[in-house]
């Protein structure tokens, strides 16, 4: 009951808010000084850049724009603190600097606020570094409240609806996305300086293909046909290795219409990069290259910490064959055990299955089950069954396994790699293998691409590649715990109207 009425009282007062601020926009108008009528501002210096270089700027006239967070006003004096792109700065008003209408108009200024300030660079008699204000313009009417730093966006779920209130009052939260859009250009840096050409591939497809992954569809009014969100770059990406480029890569949106988590976004964004006459072995040194490269780039070390447990990007990484780290954390040693021995070896280790496994499907499960989760440090793992690896080349030595890594850091998988798959007859004959287990309802198969196993036939060359999911990627490296964080605008559920 309490509740209730302490909302209701809440939602009084929000209203009575807004209601005086449609006001104070009214009045302004009436008297000539609608601040939605400007159309330009020219700040002259960023906060942080006064902040940082006092000792060059101190008695310079400068002029800052940002909006009004906090406000104090003491009769003929007054301070306020306003934010602009990199920070917050304190601004000093006067009546005596100001004259007497423009101090009454900043009066009336409200939290939210945007305004333009010109006025001398100086130091307040507490060591305050701020601007002595001798013009104010309000350049925006901020007609609603911004909530309570402390109190109003404390609801996860808010706060990613409302990203734009909480990249004002959570600096926190911009300083993650500030790194995010440093980690990108670094990694584009990164491999535009090895030789890789950025290039842009369709984002509606014709056949979903390039991973197991269940897609979003849609529909092409003129051509009248149903189209598919793109799940992967990987296939598209091959075709231009084919074509003759050899080093190619992209960043983009991948759809995949399946659970959300901490880890799992619907729309999320990945790169990929593929090199002719490379393997595997040559893509995982790259791959613990850039990473640490960015790392160090972005956030000065190779040293981080992940929600606690202290992370060392510097390489070499670990290296395990899947078979290997199944052995080391369960005592099971695939390479042993026959097909007809896998069900047991699995019960053994407290892993039920309802229908019969295969060898290789039998370690993966073993793997995903009792060995993920424990590779906290940087590691590959490397020799995936063929029966989850369409799209790569079967081992030499053993045809149960194919020349496959992925990356595994705090417990989770963040990159995935082959030596790509280019005998187009192998690659059919998988296709048509994926595509039996789809019709007998796995959503996830592969579908037949008929236009990808011809451009195999005209011939790739040997090829490795690289899928490697940038927001998780940022999630480590800004020590953020759900996948959310990092997404500006993560997918929601539509709220009740």
């Amino acid at each position: 009951m309490n509740e209730t009425r302490e909302e209701s009282i809440m939602e009084e007062n929000l209203t009575e808010i807004l209601k005086v601020r449609r006001e104070k926009l009214a009045k302004l108008r009436e008297t000539g000084k609608d601040p939605f009528d400007i159309t330009k501002f020219s700040p002259t210096h960023k906060s942080t850049t006064i902040l940082n270089e006092f000792e060059f700027l101190e008695g310079q006239e400068v002029v800052i724009a940002g909006r009004i967070m906090t406000k104090r006003v003491m009769g003929k004096a007054s301070f306020a603190h306003i934010l602009d792109s990199s920070g917050q700065i304190q601004i000093f008003v006067q009546v005596n600097a100001l004259g007497k209408e423009a101090y009454e108009d900043f009066k009336a200024m409200d939290i939210g606020d945007i305004i333009g300030v010109e006025g001398e660079v100086f130091k307040t008699k507490k060591g305050e570094i701020s601007v002595k204000a001798s013009e104010i313009t309000l350049l925006s009417k901020s007609l609603q409240p911004l909530p309570e730093k402390w109190h109003g966006l404390k609801d996860t779920d808010l706060r990613y609806r409302q990203r734009h209130v909480d990249l004002i009052v959570n600096p926190d939260v911009r300083k993650t996305f500030i790194i995010r859009s440093k980690v990108i250009q670094g990694i584009r840096r990164y491999l535009d300086e090895k030789g890789f050409l950025e290039v842009d591939t369709p984002i509606l497809h014709n056949t979903a293909g390039g991973a197991s992954a269940r897609p979003f569809i849609t529909h092409h009014n003129t051509l009248d046909i149903d189209m598919y969100l793109r799940i992967a770059l990987e296939l598209h990406l091959k075709r231009l290795i084919v074509g003759g480029f050899d080093k190619v890569y992209e960043m983009g949106r991948i759809f995949r219409n399946e659970g959300m988590s901490v880890k799992h976004n619907p729309e999320f964004t990945m790169i990929e990069l593929y090199q002719a006459y490379a393997d595997y072995e040559d893509i995982m040194e790259l791959t613990e290259d850039m990473i640490s490269t960015v790392a160090k780039d972005v956030l000065g070390t190779t040293e981080i910490e992940y929600q606690g447990q202290p992370i060392d990007l510097t390489p070499p990484w670990n290296r395990m064959t899947m078979v290997e780290a199944v052995k080391k954390y369960t005592g099971v040693d695939f390479d042993s055990l026959k097909e007809e021995e896998v069900a047991r070896a699995l019960k053994e280790i407290g892993i039920e299955v309802d229908n019969p496994v295969t060898w290789g499907e039998a370690l993966n499960i073993a793997f995903e089950e009792r060995v993920e989760d424990k590779l906290v440090q940087p590691t590959f793992i490397t020799d995936y069954p063929i029966e989850i690896s369409p799209l790569a080349k079967k081992i030499k030595h053993d045809s149960r396994l194919t020349y496959r890594f992925e990356i595994f850091i705090t417990g989770r998988e963040f990159g995935n790699a082959y030596t790509e798959l280019n005998d187009p007859i192998d690659q059919k004959e998988r296709f048509i293998e994926q595509a039996k287990q789809r019709a007998e309802g796995d959503d996830e198969a592969h579908m037949m691409d008929e236009d990808f196993v011809s451009a195999l036939e005209i011939g790739m060359p040997p090829t490795g590649g690289l899928g490697i999911g940038v927001d998780r990627l940022i999630m480590l490296l800004t020590d953020s715990y759900s996948i959310r964080d990092v997404i500006l605008f993560p997918t929601m559920r539509q709220r009740d109207k």
